[in-house]
Order: C-alpha cells, then structure tokens, then sequence
C-alpha cells in the first residue's frame, strides 16, 4: 500500500507550486469511507429495508448525510489551502510484457484532490437532497426498497469512479453506474417502452465503453502504470514512453467519455433515459452519470494538453455539434423532463468543449454550477409531474399560482441554465467563450453564443407552458409537499451564488477561487484562466440569452384554448426533422439494430434448433442406447447374473451344512473325535 508519506516525492517532482499540497489530514486518510457507506446501505436496504418504516429510505439518506459532512469538510479545506493523497493497494500483478523493466499493478484505493474532493462534494451535496426528495416522491410506489438500493449503488459506484486513482478502479466504478442507471432507469420495467429505454441506455454505453477499455489496454502497459498520478507526470514531462500511444490511446478514452456524456452521436440513450423516476433522472443529469465521461478527460487533461495535441480538434469539433445541433430537440418536445434531458445533452457540449479546447477549469466550473441548476429544474419538474399526474406541458399552464415555490424556484434554474447576470450559469458558460476564444475556436466560440441563444429560447418555452396562461390538464394541481419542496430551495442558493466562486480577477480574502482549488492536482494543468472579465464576450452571449427569453415569452406567453394553439411555433422543414431527432434514431434502428437483430435472432434460433437441439437430442438419444445397454446386457445378464449365482451357491451350500447343526452333543463330540482321529493319522503319514 502506498501511503501518502509515500507519494510525497512524487509530488515534490511535479514542481510548479504541487509541494505546497498538504496531506489533508483526518478527513483525507479516511476518505474511502465515502466509497464504503452507499454500498453498506445498498446491503443493508436488501436485508431490513422492508421492515423500516421509511422502507430503508432513511438508510440511503443517512448515508449520504454521513457522506456530505465528509465531503463538506474537505471542500472547506481545499478551499483553504490544496490537498493531495493517493493511496493505491495492490490486489494482482502481471509481468512486464517485454515493453517497460517493472511489473504492471492492478490496485484499489483513493484520491484527495481538488478535481476529486469537488466531484466528493458535489454528488454528496446534490445526491443527499434528491435522496430526501424521493423520500416523499416514491411514497406509495410498488418497490421502494429496491429503488433507494439502486439509487444507492448509483451513488456508490460514482465515488468509487471520481475516488479511483488508476484506470482500473475507474471502469469498476463506470461500469458499476452503468449497472445501477440500467435498473433504475428500467425501474417501471412493467411498461415495455421503460425496460426498452434501459436496454438502449445500456447497449450504448457498452458500445462507448469498448473505447475506454482499449484505451486503458494501450497506455497502462506503455506507460507501466494504471495510475492516473504516473499518467500525468509522464504526459506533463513528455514522456517517450507515451510517445507513440499518447494520441491513439486519447481518442480511445474520448470514445469511452462519449458514451458516458451523450456526445454526438452516442447521446441518443440520454433522452429516453427519462423513463425512469424523476429523482434518478435529477441524479443523473447533475452529479452521477452523464458527468463521469467529463470528469474522465479532467482527470486525464494532461495527456490531452501536453501530448495528444492533435486530438483535441476532433473533440471539439463533436462538443460544438453536441452542443449546438442537439439542443435543437428540446424546441419540440411535450415532455418536460425531454425539454430537460435535451438540454443536459447540450450543456455537456459546452463543458466537453471547454476541455478538449484546453480550458480544464471552465469546463469544470460549469459541470459545478450545472449540477446545482440541473438538479433543480428536474426536481422542480417532477414536483410539477406529482401535482398534475402527467410529463406533458400540453396537460400543464396556470401552475404557478397553485405552486408557488416550484414556480420561483424554476425559474431561478432557468435563468440560470440560460445565463443570465448575475446567476451562476452565466458566470460558468461566459468562461466557456473565454477559453474558446482565447484557443483559437473563434468559430466556435460564435456557435456556442447561438447555443445561448437556442437554450433561452427553449426554458422560456417550456416556463411559459408550464406554467402560465390557464392549467389545461385534469385533477387539482397543488404545492408539493415540504420534503420535496425544500430541497428546491436548498438547490436555488448555489444556482444563484456558485458562480461567485470563480470570477476573473476577484478574490474572497483567505477563500481561494475555484480555480486555484480545482487545479490542486499532482502536476499543474496549465490550462487558461481569464485575468480578468471580458466584458465585450460577456455581452455577446448575454444579449443572446435575452433576446431568446424575449423572443420565447412573446411567442409562447400569449393565451390560448389549447396548449397546443400556445405552443405555436412551426419552422417548416426544421421542425418535422427535429420531431424525427435528425433521423438519428431511425438511422441506428433500421441501419444497424433491425438488420443485425433480425438475422442474428434468427441465426440464433437456427442454430439452437438444429445445432443445439440436434446435439442435446443426439446426446439424450446416447444416453438413452447406453441406458438400455447398461441396464439390459450388464446389469440384468451380466453383474444380476453373477450376483443371483453366488447367492444360489450360497443357499445351496447353506442347506447342505445347515443339516450339520442337529443340536445333539454326542454326535457333535463323535465328530470331535473323528476329526481328532484324522488329524493325529494325517500327522503321522506326513512325518
């Protein structure tokens, strides 16, 4: 085991500031017990959770309280001054294989940094008020226990993904959310299309995840190391060992984070993804699954940074796709939770664009503030589903008087999803251009303003038919109950302020800013960090967030019979193609599933009835020939014919001597003496 006493040379050999990293102390030796407690209540959840009276709800919440104290106090200390402790124990070893002088480690373990101590905090913060929102969501639902030990394993597998300090431990972790965002999505497995959504989610990202494996099985044994912390000081010296990998491997690993973050064009899982309960799909899209292919790059950033350079253009080239192109869908869409599920799509092609262009913080700080925002519309979504008993805006309007704290607090997220000053959206997304621009993705920085403009446009949409004009739906809406509705509020607090966190070129005394305490890493990530705010940017993506409120409240805000008549707009050729989703879905269906299932169904079932059939028939058949010529030939005639003969000799021989017994003495002592007699005869012939 590698203590951090023992990683500290390696720290000191970074350079560049990385020796002023403490060890963390307390909090950080015992870190691995944010990774332990989600999985004990997930064990725990199966064994008693029937016999709770919260059905092991208060399980999973506690957990999490447990965790977020944890992860709050490390925050607080890397806000403070940075932190940094590896700890790595070797569970296997393989040989050198001929390509580096040392045995290559399969290692658990557990990381305290600053990319890992703000994903800690972030899935404990936002995973412990989801917890208690479901709380009061699920009452009355079919499987309780089973979904708060599911949502369990999500949150676990998660740590276990941002605690991992190798690539191993990492795809532990990746597929163990992949494994629990299959059952909860799948969770109404009742109705075909939800077991059909979760079958999609998770045949995706198995095609995704080929890349991350091949990834890892290019660099580690190149390298000599799964560590992460040996990846980095090597990419950040320019390692020739990395040399002919660093590239190949990098785009493999981007493969694998694609899947995970729904980028264009494996991000057809992610809206169909809504099919599960609304506090896993709050999870979900803010701190667990969507975001571990982003966390992926950050933790690799100086492999793309310093050697695969040439990479990193593609990458982007997909971001902007993905961030521009598929937010598009939520203009057309009645589910609210689709308008939302879209929308995190798009707003994973700002922060992977932000990180493949070089900017590790602005990508980072707007996966931050988008955890807080993104949680909160989803949650307020559902709080809106619970009232009218119906996904669809076209059964919604006029809520707000009869909702008032999912109202406000909505449109908190809203504004801040369309980043609006001075809300944290707009402070995250506005460094977003920075970084673009200051790269050299001019371009792209442009697109990425239209992208503002596009997801403006499209909250605003979706507030107005939520929750203006008249409520057209049935049954009588009202305020969700308070343990649903005060998470709402705790969430509105950081959607509002978390972008103060990071304002270029203000300080907060003894607090450092985001940026300093992210980039508490092994080596430093020199990405770009803006000195100052650049206002003429800000503007520009400013003025298109307002005018796409304006534009949307002026167009869907007027009153109508119908939702329908509300929800007026129809660009001709655009919006069939967008109700169509680019054709995309129709493109894998008919191109690659139907034509793979069908013949490889019926292949299959060929060769089960004439292969397997046919040799489990023939073997039975076999059987059945050596059964009878067993049984017949050496059981009857063979081995019951010995037995019977023996046994007739044995009855035979048994009658004769039987007449030996008479039970008279003299005779008995007559033969004594005869036999006596023969003896002493028989001894004298002999000598």
């Amino acid at each position: 085991m590698v203590s951090a006493a023992a990683s500290a040379p390696l720290i000191l050999a970074a350079g560049d500031g990385a020796a002023d990293l403490s060890s963390g102390g307390f909090f950080a030796a015992t870190a691995w017990i944010m990774l332990v407690l989600p999985f004990a209540a997930f064990l725990a959840i199966i064994l008693v959770g029937k016999r709770m009276k919260g059905l092991g709800a208060e399980l999973a919440i506690g957990a999490m309280g447990v965790n977020l104290v944890w992860a709050s106090v490390l925050f607080v200390q890397n806000m403070a001054g940075g932190i940094y402790r590896e700890v790595n124990l070797t569970i296997a070893e393989i040989g050198t294989l001929g390509i580096t002088d040392r045995n290559l480690a399969f290692e658990l373990g557990f990381v305290v940094d600053g990319l890992s101590i703000m994903m800690y905090w972030v899935v404990a913060f936002v995973g412990f008020l989801v917890f208690v929102y479901a709380h009061g969501y699920m009452k009355g639902d079919i499987r309780v226990p089973w979904f708060f030990a599911s949502l369990s394993l999500f949150a676990g597998s998660m740590l276990v993904l941002v605690g991992a300090p190798n690539l191993i431990q990492l795809i532990i972790g990746w597929e163990g959310v992949g494994l629990a965002s299959y059952l909860l999505i799948g969770h109404y497995w009742e109705q075909k299309e939800n077991s059909d959504a979760a079958v999609k989610a998770f045949m995706t990202n198995k095609v995704a995840d080929v890349g991350l494996i091949l990834g890892t099985i290019l660099l580690a044994p190149a390298l000599g190391s799964f560590r992460f912390s040996e990846l980095s000081v090597a990419a950040d010296a320019h390692s020739e060992l990395l040399g002919g990998v660093a590239v190949a491997g990098a785009l493999l690993l981007f493969f694998g984070a694609m899947g995970k973050s729904a980028q264009f064009p494996l991000h057809v899982w992610l809206p169909d993804a809504m099919a599960g309960p609304t506090p896993v799909s709050a999870l979900m899209h803010a701190a667990t699954m969507v975001t571990a292919g982003i966390y992926l790059m950050a933790r690799t950033f100086p492999l793309y940074h310093q050697m695969a350079t040439e990479a990193r253009p593609w990458m982007v080239t997909i971001a902007v796709i993905t961030l521009f192109v598929l937010g598009f869908l939520a203009l057309v869409a009645d589910d609210l939770k689709r308008v939302l599920a879209y929308s995190t799509v798009s707003q994973l092609g700002y922060m992977m664009a932000a990180v493949a262009a070089g900017g590790y913080t602005a990508g980072l700080f707007h996966l931050f503030t988008h955890a807080f925002f993104k949680a909160l519309l989803f949650l307020g979504a559902g709080s809106v589903i619970h009232a009218v008993h119906s996904n669809n805006m076209s059964d919604m309007g006029g809520l707000r008087k009869e909702m008032p704290v999912t109202f406000w607090t909505f449109v908190v997220g809203s504004i801040s999803l369309a980043g609006v000053i001075p809300l944290a959206g707009f402070w995250s997304k506005d460094e977003i251009l920075a970084t673009l621009g200051h790269e050299g993705y001019t371009a792209f920085m442009w697109v990425a303003i239209l992208g503002a403009f596009v997801t403006a446009f499209y909250m605003t949409r979706a507030v107005a038919l939520t929750f203006f004009g008249t409520y057209k739906g049935d049954g009588h809406p009202h305020e969700s109950p308070r343990v649903m509705t005060w998470p709402l509020v705790a969430l509105a607090v950081p959607s509002v302020i978390a972008g103060l966190l990071n304002i270029p070129g203000v300080s907060w005394g003894p607090i450092r800013n985001f940026t300093d305490w992210v980039g508490a890493r092994i080596v430093p990530m020199g990405d770009y960090h803006p000195k100052a705010i650049e206002w003429d940017l800000a503007a520009y993506g400013l003025i298109a967030a307002v005018a796409g409120i304006v534009l949307g409240w002026r167009l869907f805000s007027p009153e109508a019979e119908t939702q329908a008549a509300r929800d007026r707009l129809e660009v001709p050729v655009l919006y069939p193609l967008l109700r169509r989703k680019y054709y995309i879905d129709d493109l894998y269906m008919k191109g690659v599933v139907n034509p793979i299932k069908g013949p490889l169904a019926r292949a299959v079932d060929w060769v089960n009835g004439y292969v397997i059939d046919a040799a489990i028939n023939g073997a039975g058949a076999m059987t059945a020939w050596l059964g009878g010529l067993v049984y017949g030939r050496l059981d009857q005639q063979g081995i019951d014919l010995l037995l019977n003969a023996a046994a007739g000799g044995t009855r035979g021989a048994g009658g004769k001597l039987r007449l030996l017994q008479s039970g008279k003495v003299q005779q008995y002592a007559g033969a004594f003496v005869v036999g006596a007699l023969l003896l002493v005869v028989a001894f004298v012939l002999a000598t």
